[in-house]
């Protein structure tokens, strides 16, 4: 479950202690499912909120494309009170066929416990009930609105997305290397977080105390996003560090070209690499494992490793290993090259 954020008096305080700066870390984003809810939230916004200057191209766009399509997810987003976190539920993987996959198979007490402070409409409250009780017919629902709605909302900006949440995740990164997780702490928007050591104050609609008791923080961005935080819990592990989501957009508006949809974007990869391996390039953007990329690809676990051996090879990924899975990462080249593919295709 998350709760906004408003510009108010009262504070979440986030109390750390050593193990939790060592143990914090920053993602590149919130994932599909939770960017592809969080859009369709967006469009219900009151259309004249100054917090939606950054999303007006976009939603004279797509605005009028969706229709009785979003309605499960629209249930499920009530007006007031908490929210579903999509993250949560779904995990955040940039592969909305893995979120999907997360969704159907997310135990009855994770899905009711997420579902059971949410003030549903009278009108929605028995199929709601519904899905909080497991049944498939409304879980493969809420799929299948989820998938429409990502083809409309969020599918075909994601490449300059991706490139946004990465330069966002690069600059804490850059934080942190040059002197440690308190140093990237004190560069959040001061106007929602602050940092007081060993309390990071988050603006909150209430008081309230998170103590991470040596899990550790994860600092993600979030696209669509009006200009708050939120801190987003697990409900079904409490092992699992908490994460707080910031907006991507900081005092500069994005550019126009953020919502510009073009269709030959990745073309030029594709000349150069070949189709596989540009997408191979593209799905290792944010971090996969073999088993990841073969299913993000739709192509056997043997034929993904062997694409990424050869793009290892020229020096345009990294392959870790963590036990017996290894893990795939782009390296400065790499990204430099799929970037370079975005903006001049």
């Amino acid at each position: 479950m998350k709760a906004a954020v408003r510009r108010a008096g009262a504070v979440k305080r986030i109390h750390f202690t050593a193990e939790d700066l060592a143990r914090t870390r920053v993602a590149v984003s919130l994932g599909a499912a939770a960017e592809t809810f969080d859009s369709v939230r967006l469009l219900r916004e009151r259309t004249d909120a100054p917090a939606l200057a950054p999303f007006l191209r976009w939603r004279a766009a797509v605005g009028g494309r969706l229709g009785e399509q979003a309605g499960p997810l629209a249930a499920l987003m009530p007006g007031h009170g908490p929210m579903l976190d999509a993250m949560s539920l779904m995990g955040n993987t940039a592969d909305l066929d893995e979120a999907v996959e997360n969704l159907l198979a997310a135990p009855r007490a994770v899905l009711r416990t997420e579902l059971e402070n949410l003030r549903i409409q009278p009108t929605h409250r028995n199929w709601a009930r519904n899905l909080a009780d497991g049944d498939r017919e409304a879980r493969l629902q809420v799929a299948a609105a989820l998938r429409t709605c990502h083809a409309v909302t969020m599918a075909p900006y994601w490449p300059r997305m991706r490139s946004l949440l990465t330069s966002v995740r690069d600059g804490y990164v850059r934080a942190m290397g040059e002197g440690g997780t308190e140093r990237m702490l004190e560069s959040l928007d001061p106007s929602l977080v602050r940092w007081r050591p060993p309390v990071l104050e988050v603006r909150h609609r209430r008081e309230a105390d998170v103590h991470l008791g040596g899990r550790g923080l994860v600092i993600s961005s979030a696209v669509f996003s009006l200009p708050q935080a939120e801190v987003l819990t697990c409900p079904g592990d409490s092992a699992q560090a908490p994460v707080l989501a910031l907006p991507a957009f900081g005092a500069e508006p994005p550019g126009a070209g953020l919502w510009s949809v073009d269709d030959t974007v990745g073309r030029p990869l594709e000349e150069l690499l070949g189709r596989t391996r540009a997408a191979v390039l593209e799905a290792v953007a944010d971090g996969c494992s073999t088993t990841e990329l073969a299913r993000r690809l739709r192509v056997s676990a043997s034929s993904a490793s062997q694409h990424a051996t050869v793009l290892r090879k020229v020096g345009l990924i990294l392959t870790d290993r963590d036990g017996k899975a290894a893990r795939h990462t782009l390296t400065p080249l790499g990204a430099a090259l799929l970037e370079s593919g975005i903006r001049h295709s």
